[in-house]
């Protein structure tokens, strides 16, 4: 016999909800296309491939080091756009 598992609530207690700011950004934020987060990281590829082909190495290490952040900013918006953060 196989027993069916009741299903977990989906809808967050109110007290566990996104507070004003961080759904007013995630708002904003689904409006923009899922590729330009990508574009943007690519862009700052190429910059800080610039920046180290002029010598300015240092400048290079820290436009770089906003790829991930771009992604992972990128990854964000697409969950949110998916599931929502407040999901009913």
């Amino acid at each position: 016999m196989v027993q069916v598992m009741d299903r977990p609530e989906t809808a967050p207690h109110v007290e566990h909800r996104e507070g004003t700011i961080a759904r007013t950004i995630e708002q904003q934020t689904a409006k923009l296309p899922s590729d330009t987060f990508l574009w943007t990281a690519l862009g700052s590829i190429a910059l800080s491939l610039t920046l180290q082909i002029m010598g300015e190495e240092k400048k290079a290490n820290f436009v770089g080091h906003w790829a991930p952040t771009i992604l992972i900013l990128g990854l964000y918006n697409k969950l949110v756009k998916l599931q929502g953060s407040d999901a009913a």
